[in-house]
């Protein structure tokens, strides 16, 4: 199988690819899509362009789309909002015009998204089935996320299925949000978000690297693979532990994992100060289920926060 990655150097991108090299069960060869051909890279993974793409006639079964600037790296600045989109749409299209234009087309692509989608709409259980809640132009997320959603949509119209990933947040104890927040609790100035009760959808990294995989063996047409979906044009899966927990427990959970304590609490005012709009990914809840993994047969390895965080 020849897969194509975009943003594969990243947080998921480069941990999909190093486990496929033991446990995809076939042989995978691997291309990162990349603006800087002069990049590290490990040596099973091969590198093209944004510019090689453009002519290349090389063929790839499956394209991964998850090029992207992190959403929660600095505050949304008009500027910073423009730079979010891009980096998500630009890639996007440039993979657009690569299926357009080749006469073996990709027989997938799966596309990323955030489960930022639904909009904040606290404990109510949601799952693929569920619409958006808020008005249109109100939630930045949810914009983001639409857009990007619709974009790779477009790959349906030239024959090529696509599959949407809605992420959750992803846990690991080497990178991630988890990394984000080592120092403070470290320091023993962790603690919860507001009055902590908002829920976090989350997956592990493993199991969201797992997941990803199985989904495109779902999807992919050959004699090792079913085609449960082979009539969907465009499927979404949530990529989240069947197991939302409060704020207040992750605290808990990463407190205890860091043997230190957990008394602080930042105020949601003092939040909506720090980080402006973007503070609704810290104060707002979604508990976002993964229906459909669960109904084709994915059975998740880390159920629990505890186990997320001392993956290895």
């Amino acid at each position: 199988m020849n897969i194509l990655i975009s943003g594969g150097s990243g947080f998921l991108g480069s941990a999909f690819s190093k486990w496929l090299q033991s446990n995809a069960g076939m042989p995978v060869h691997i291309t990162w899509l990349t603006r800087d051909a002069s990049q590290a890279y490990p040596d099973y993974v091969a590198l093209m362009t944004y510019e090689d793409l453009k002519t290349t006639s090389h063929k790839f079964d499956v394209i991964l789309n998850l090029a992207g600037a992190g959403i929660a790296d600095s505050k949304w600045t008009d500027e910073r909002k423009q730079l979010l989109m891009d980096s998500r749409l630009k890639p996007t299209q440039a993979i657009l015009d690569y299926i357009a234009r080749t006469e073996s087309r990709p027989k997938l692509l799966v596309s990323g998204s955030a489960i930022g989608w639904y909009g904040a709409q606290g404990d109510k259980p949601l799952d693929e089935s569920s619409a958006f809640a808020g008005q249109e132009g109100s939630d930045f997320a949810h914009e983001l996320c639409d857009q990007w959603e619709l974009e790779a949509a477009i790959a349906t119209g030239m024959g090529v299925p696509v599959v949407i990933l809605r992420t959750g947040v992803v846990i690991h104890p080497d990178g991630g949000m988890v990394s984000k927040l080592l120092m403070p609790f470290k320091m023993g100035t962790g603690g919860q978000l507001g009055d902590g009760q908002q829920i976090m959808s989350w997956i592990s990294r493993n199991d969201w690297v797992r997941a990803a995989w199985f989904v495109i063996g779902q999807h992919l047409d050959d004699d090792n693979h079913s085609m449960s979906n082979q009539d969907e044009e465009l499927t979404v899966y949530n990529l989240t532990a069947p197991n939302p927990v409060t704020n207040a427990t992750f605290t808990k959970a990463m407190g205890s994992w860091l043997h230190r304590p957990t008394i602080f609490t930042l105020p949601n005012p003092l939040l909506k100060m720090m980080f402006g709009e973007m503070s609704t990914l810290l104060i707002d809840g979604q508990k976002v289920l993964p229906k459909a993994l669960l109904e084709s047969g994915f059975e998740f390895n880390q159920t629990t926060i505890e186990q997320a965080l001392t993956e290895q």
